[in-house]
């Protein structure tokens, strides 16, 4: 394996392991802030991280951590809205829905990404992926979806959540590789653009679905504490979410969400004392294999096609496991800079309600 194959397979498993770590985190301390506190604002919570974020890779611009890069700006623009509104539309799904169909609606994104990118990308996936992402959503559905309550507006709002999120996280990857940006400078300008749009929505929406106003909120020393260190989290959490996606692809960041709702049931139970039943388990488990499998597929398909390919002409593959045992030559033009340390996932409201 050259140098650069062993530079991006480390800095693959860097950022799927930073995204896991910081994911799960932000999770059991927005759990400690809603459920204990009471502070539901979660939109408007979401446009704070999304304001630190910025000024930290503001600082690190500051202090030479990286280049910024300007490019097209109605792109940047469409794009930081478009995850604006996606992470609303699944805060409306949540509370327009029952937390079964919430479930649902979230384990809808990954087939939906699949169809998006085979007719429009002209993607093609392999049987065997097909069949470890059926086995793994199974096991997500058994170990989370409990009753499943329809209703017409719900639907909607649960189908217009899927297609941007879908859409928005093809560009997040397409973006990266088109006008050969690293993760950190689309984080950085997009970052004002998501802030805003929560910003300006988040407040009537938290209103709407809690009957609470934001600014009316008794803020204590404890609930300011929650929400300084959640903000601190979430820098982490949106960069690593840019960085898996430039790395990897919108399927495999979809595959290490449903691993991190795993660990958070795992946790939950362990830590919180959460209900836990035996079909917790068994859902558990029959993700982890389907996750297992997703791996072992992509890492074989890799190696069929690098032995296909000249060293040469092997590029970057779109279909990276979780863990990869081989990956020889790649092009890094559209991936992240190796010399960047600093670098988080987008908190969506999404990861609070887990």
């Amino acid at each position: 394996m050259g140098v650069g194959g062993e530079k991006f397979q480390l800095g693959t498993v860097g950022a799927l392991s930073l995204s896991v770590v910081s994911s799960v985190s932000i999770v059991i301390c927005n759990k400690a802030l809603m459920s204990s506190l009471g502070f539901n604002f979660a939109t408007t919570l979401t446009s704070w991280h999304l304001l630190v974020t910025f000024c930290s890779l503001h600082v690190a611009l500051w202090m030479k951590f990286f280049e910024h890069k300007p490019f097209d700006s109605r792109t940047v623009m469409g794009f930081g809205v478009l995850n604006g509104i996606s992470i609303g539309l699944l805060n409306l799904s949540l509370g327009f829905n029952s937390v079964g169909f919430y479930q649902m609606t979230k384990l809808a994104i990954i087939p939906c990404t699949v169809i998006l990118e085979t007719l429009f990308f002209r993607k093609k996936f392999s049987r065997s992926i097909q069949m470890s992402l059926s086995v793994l959503l199974l096991g997500v559905g058994v170990a989370t979806v409990t009753d499943l309550q329809l209703n017409a507006v719900g639907s909607i709002l649960s189908l217009l959540a899927i297609i941007t999120t879908c859409i928005a996280q093809i560009m997040t990857n397409t973006i990266q590789k088109k006008f050969k940006v690293s993760s950190t400078q689309l984080l950085y300008q997009s970052c004002p653009y998501q802030s805003l749009t929560l910003f300006l929505i988040g407040p009537f929406l938290d209103g709407f679905l809690t009957n609470q106003n934001v600014f009316a909120f008794n803020y204590t020393s404890q609930v300011v504490f929650f929400i300084v260190l959640s903000c601190l989290i979430s820098v982490s959490v949106n960069f690593s979410t840019f960085l898996v996606i430039g790395k990897t692809s919108p399927v495999t960041y979809q595959v290490l969400g449903h691993l991190k709702t795993c660990l958070v049931l795992t946790f939950g139970y362990v830590l919180l004392h959460d209900p836990f039943s035996w079909r917790n388990i068994l859902g558990i488990l029959i993700a982890v294999v389907g996750m297992v499998l997703y791996s072992y597929f992509c890492t074989v398909e890799t190696q069929q096609k690098n032995a296909e390919v000249s060293p040469q002409q092997v590029k970057e593959s779109e279909a990276v496991p979780l863990i990869s045992d081989s990956l020889s030559k790649v092009e890094n033009g559209g991936g992240v800079a190796d010399d960047e340390p600093l670098k988080v996932p987008m908190w969506s409201s999404k990861y609070s309600r887990e």
